[in-house]
């Protein structure tokens, strides 16, 4: 996916887009940080840091413009890459935007050769499953250095 093309499987009505000035910054955030388990009370200034930092794609209606979905990826654009804060607006989900959007992602990412690509989930395993993400083969080799 360049910066303005549109994978097929995209519904009908919607676009894609990888270039980072179309992202609504203050939906993104009010997404996150109301409504996504793992972001809740994320503030306004590390939501624009993490954008500044990472790949991000976003979802858009075809008329409007305005966005509807979004996703982020840390990544050295070499080896390793983190798929993080996948989210679908309630108003559109279940007409496939989120698969749709990681798969396009993850071929974005492909001419990159990266060695993984992680991600994290606490409930949407079947649809990461459905794009070939797997549970870790040797998490015992995995460790993390947790903040709180």
């Amino acid at each position: 996916m360049n910066d303005e093309s549109t994978p097929s499987g995209l519904p009908e009505g919607y676009e894609m887009s990888a270039d980072p000035d179309r992202i609504d910054v203050g939906r993104v955030h009010h997404w996150l940080s109301t409504d996504a388990y793992w972001a809740l009370g994320r503030p306004r200034d590390k939501q624009e840091s993490a954008i500044r930092g990472s790949l991000n794609f976003g979802v858009y209606e075809a008329g409007s413009g305005e966005q509807v979905a979004y996703a982020r990826v840390v990544t050295d654009r070499t080896t390793f890459a983190w798929l993080c804060d996948v989210y679908v607006d309630r108003s559109v989900r279940g007409k496939g935007l989120g698969t749709t959007l990681v798969a396009a992602v993850r071929e974005h990412l492909r001419p990159y050769g990266l060695r993984r690509i992680m991600l994290a989930t606490h409930d949407a395993h079947g649809v990461y499953a459905k794009l070939g993400f797997a549970p870790l083969a040797e998490p015992d080799q995995w460790m993390a250095l947790v903040f709180e």
